[in-house]
């Protein structure tokens, strides 16, 4: 019968004890002579993220086209928060953007002119013009009901009258003196001979010789040619006139028109596209000078509704873009980035069931809002909308802002719309994403790396020292103070500090969650008021973290309570063959918690197949095959060196109906395993994770806090009584920040956690054996585990030879 030692075994479990002070790695900050935030100064500063802050302010500082912003890191970091400082900062001294506006082309309606003006420059000249039309609706009509144009008119019809009778007047005193007279009838004028001063009737004029009859012909062919070509005469005259009655309106509407547009060329005499402008409307307003005569209905609207009418609409300019004066650079926070809400789009009037557009109904986009400045943008929205993308890359590329309709983008024939004229860019673009985005965006999108050439990636963590706690604590006083909370006393500090630590999973390092940090904070302030403190301290933070996890702990409960009614069998007391307690982590939304696992195993003699159950139903993951993978490569490498691996074996998480992954398991798994193959209990009131590699050396795996705590809770609820414990790798230890009710259990002895780094420490522990030793040779000594596995996997191999010798035979 094999012998133990009791004493080494006693030694061995001793070694790898951990401490209760290894099990809560604690902050404290007495060193640094703190005694609560009232007397520490608030730390403004980028803390932890001076790599993300440099690739911003390069990005800033280059004036190249394509150093467009890439942002990404997890959520709560604070990338919005920083991106918005540093970009509002820069803003505040850049240069002024000019004003964009658009104005009709009289020449080609359909494609509007851009006006590029100085800031605040595109609204005054708005008002001015608007200005311009109420008061020449007001001076026009007046000035042609003046006496003076009334006047100059009549006096333009009375020439024309009397040039025309004067020509007619002479032809009639030459008729006369011929016999003949010139009448004017409703017909025009005719001509015929006279007697006694009285037309003669043609029996009269047949009466006459026929001398006398020729003579008076002649003479009436003569002046009816005279009377034919003074008739042809009256058009041109009254063309003349009328000529002339337009020169009347044109100096009368100048007289108006040009001292009000004077004024406004010496307030905008510097910009030649306005002065331009101007003149356009100069020459369109004598043009058309009906349109400042209202009609009835007209001459009863208020003046400003008339000057707002479409058919004045073409003298006015479309700010498209005005900035305010000494605003610095505009910053612009896109939330909805379509395509239209980027690069604008064209609105369209229905009159009668018809759609008409002009340059006024040209809409801006975030594009023209931010030019000049910064647009920030969420990469995943951008992403979602059809053809955003593409329209924000080739504003970008091409350096202008070109509005087409979407249904030229799907090449779609539709409406006949405007093609204003393209708006130039000059915009740092920051896109704020998530690191696979940009990698698949920097993968797949051959422009997106000439568009975004700076990636601004933001930490989620930095070290634990002690320059960077001064920081970190400097932080939580400016917090203090922004959301004018409670102050927080020493004890506060430190528990604050160690939660940020767990939630990193590293005592060594403290995360940069501001967001979550912002809450701890919060509620933390709400539990001391709420107990009347006038600081909060440990027990207010460590209250409101239990009341985060108790918000969110309906699920976790329920398990707990099926594993404690037997609905999931986990033993925590005495030993089995086969089986074992592993150790799993859920996350479920921001709650994350551990369970254990019953993992069973069977084992027979075979040809070397190691059957992953989970991977055979598709349940396992990549990561979990991977280590069952392993497991068989550890066992031929350690056992079955010189002869054939004839083992055939199942391994299975119990109980278990969802998706399986990773590699956390395969160390307990291979425990498991041995068991099976040796017969030899394990140990029930142990849970155990973590990893094993080819070479048997124990690996570290994440979940380590929650894990512990899953299976403690269980052990509690069942009484605990010294021999439970958890069993993780060694290198998981330094991530330890364990609840104070795990800790001192463990100071009292009611609980344990041992940390191993090789599978020899491991089996040990779960077997409560010698693991033994290889020889030069590779042989274990047959009382050991080691030496068991390796006695009974030569057995099932002698077996397999002979069963294959009889069957050649």
């Amino acid at each position: 019968m094999d012998t133990l030692n009791p004493q080494s075994m006693d030694a061995d479990m001793h070694e790898t004890l951990l401490k209760p002070e290894q099990l809560r790695h604690r902050c404290d900050l007495e060193a640094l002579g703190i005694t609560s935030t009232t007397d520490i100064t608030p730390d403004y500063s980028v803390l932890g993220q001076s790599r993300a802050l440099d690739a911003i302010q390069f990005a800033i500082g280059m004036d190249h086209p394509g150093y467009n912003i890439f942002v990404s890191g997890s959520t709560g970091v604070g990338k919005r928060e920083l991106v918005s400082r540093i970009v509002s900062a820069e803003a505040a001294s850049g240069e002024e953007p000019s004003d964009c506006c658009y104005i009709h082309n009289f020449d080609r309606p359909n494609q509007p002119f851009k006006l590029i003006m100085p800031r605040g420059m595109g609204q005054n000249l708005h008002e001015d013009l608007r200005k311009l039309i109420e008061v020449l609706l007001l001076r026009v009509p007046a000035q042609f009901k003046s006496d003076e144009y009334r006047n100059q008119l009549q006096q333009l019809n009375d020439e024309f009258q009397a040039r025309e009778e004067q020509n007619f007047k002479a032809l009639g005193q030459k008729a006369r003196e011929s016999g003949i007279t010139l009448m004017r009838t409703p017909g025009g004028y005719t001509l015929g001979p006279v007697r006694d001063g009285k037309l003669m009737t043609p029996d009269q004029f047949n009466q006459l010789p026929e001398e006398e009859r020729a003579r008076i012909k002649a003479a009436v062919d003569e002046l009816n040619e005279e009377l034919t070509e003074l008739v042809h005469e009256v058009p041109k005259m009254h063309q003349e006139h009328q000529a002339r009655i337009r020169e009347l309106e044109q100096e009368t509407t100048q007289g108006v028109i040009d001292p009000a547009l004077n004024n406004l060329r010496q307030k905008y005499g510097s910009h030649t596209e306005v002065l331009d402008f101007l003149d356009t409307i100069h020459q369109d307003m004598i043009e058309n000078v009906d349109d400042f005569f209202p009609s009835e209905e007209e001459e009863r609207a208020p003046l400003h509704k008339r000057a707002r009418s479409g058919k004045f609409r073409r003298y006015q300019i479309n700010v498209l873009v005005g900035h305010e004066k000494n605003g610095g650079a505009p910053v612009v926070y896109e939330d909805i980035p379509s395509y239209q809400n980027l690069i604008g789009r064209i609105e369209y009037e229905a009159h009668f069931g018809t759609l008409s557009t002009d340059f006024s109904l040209i809409q801006p986009g975030a594009l023209h809002r931010a030019n000049g400045g910064y647009l920030v943008v969420d990469a995943q929205k951008l992403l979602s909308f059809p053809f955003a993308w593409e329209g924000l890359k080739r504003a970008l590329r091409n350096r202008e802002i070109r509005i087409d309709p979407l249904e030229k983008m799907y090449g779609i024939s539709g409406t006949r719309s405007l093609e204003p004229e393209p708006v130039p860019l000059n915009v740092r673009v920051v896109l704020i994403g998530d690191r696979r985005l940009y990698y698949l965006l920097k993968h797949y999108d051959p422009e997106f790396t000439t568009l975004f050439k700076v990636y601004a990636d933001f930490a989620e963590g930095f070290d634990r020292d002690r320059e960077n706690l001064q920081g970190y604590i400097g932080l939580i006083a400016m917090l203090v103070r922004e959301e004018g909370l409670t102050h927080f006393d020493r004890s506060a500090l430190e528990a604050v500090i160690e939660h940020s630590s767990r939630q990193m999973d590293d005592s060594e390092k403290l995360s940069l969650n501001r967001g979550q940090l912002i809450d701890l904070l919060r509620e933390s302030s709400f539990w001391a008021l709420r107990q009347g403190a006038s600081q909060t301290g440990r027990s207010h933070v460590q209250k409101a973290i239990e009341q985060q996890r108790y918000r969110s702990s309906q699920y976790s409960e329920l398990l707990q309570q099926q594993i404690e009614r037997g609905t999931l069998i986990v033993n925590t007391s005495g030993s089995a063959v086969g089986q074992a307690n592993g150790l799993s982590v859920f996350q479920l939304g921001d709650q994350r918690f551990g369970k254990p696992s019953r993992i069973s195993a069977t084992a027979r003699m075979g040809t070397g197949r190691m059957l992953d159950i989970e991977r055979e139903i598709k349940l396992g993951g990549p990561l979990h095959s991977k280590g069952v993978m392993i497991l068989g490569a550890c066992i031929g490498a350690r056992y079955a060196r010189n002869q054939p691996l004839s083992l055939n074996a199942s391994l299975v998480f119990e109980q278990s109906y969802g998706p399986v992954d990773g590699d956390s398991a395969s160390a307990i798994e291979l425990c498991v395993l041995l068991s099976a193959i040796t017969g030899l209990p394990l140990k029930q009131s142990f849970a155990v994770t973590g990893s094993i590699n080819q070479h048997g050396e124990i690996q570290a795996i994440g979940g380590v806090n929650e894990k512990i705590e899953g299976f403690f809770e269980l052990c509690c609820s069942r009484g605990l009584d010294g021999s439970h414990g958890v069993i993780i790798p060694a290198s998981n230890e330094p991530h330890l920040i364990l609840s104070e009710e795990v800790v001192d259990a463990c100071r009292e002895g009611q609980f344990s956690i041992h940390a191993v780094s090789q599978l020899d420490q491991l089996i040990e522990l779960l077997f409560g054996r010698e693991a033994g030793a290889a020889d030069r040779e590779g042989r274990y000594p047959p009382s050991t585990v080691n030496g068991m596995v390796q006695l009974q996997l030569s057995d099932w191999a002698e077996q397999a030879r002979k069963l294959a010798a009889k069957g050649d035979d």
